[in-house]
């Protein structure tokens, strides 16, 4: 495993992010595309690739988690402007999320 110093890690801006719409991309194994809600931050569009082990339908208005100041990327299917996070293991994947008391656009610490 990498390690990395408190100062890598500070450079994360993670924040609490409403998902706003879902679907998914039909030209896509795997992604669905998100819109978030990430307060005063605005709205981003992020693709994921979750579409194996969630209904795009699901997903709104469930708070998670997303890396705020990730580099725009570009894909096929359009820009994502982050990642939302996610953990995984041998039954599946499940969003990094937030108590309902959080609001969009609060810093994760």
């Amino acid at each position: 495993m990498d390690e990395i110093s408190i100062d890598d890690f500070t450079k994360l801006d993670l924040r609490v992010a409403k998902i706003t719409s879902a679907e998914a991309v039909e030209e896509a194994d795997k992604l669905i595309k998100i819109n978030l809600n990430i307060g005063d931050f605005g709205e981003k569009t992020v693709f994921a690739g979750i579409k194996k082990f969630y209904n795009p339908q699901d997903l709104i208005g469930k708070l998670v988690v997303c890396v705020n100041n990730l580099k725009n990327r570009e894909m096929k299917f359009g820009t994502s402007e982050g990642m939302i996070l996610a953990s995984s293991n041998d039954e599946g994947v499940f969003l990094i999320g937030s108590e309902s008391g959080a609001k969009p656009g609060d810093k994760v610490t």
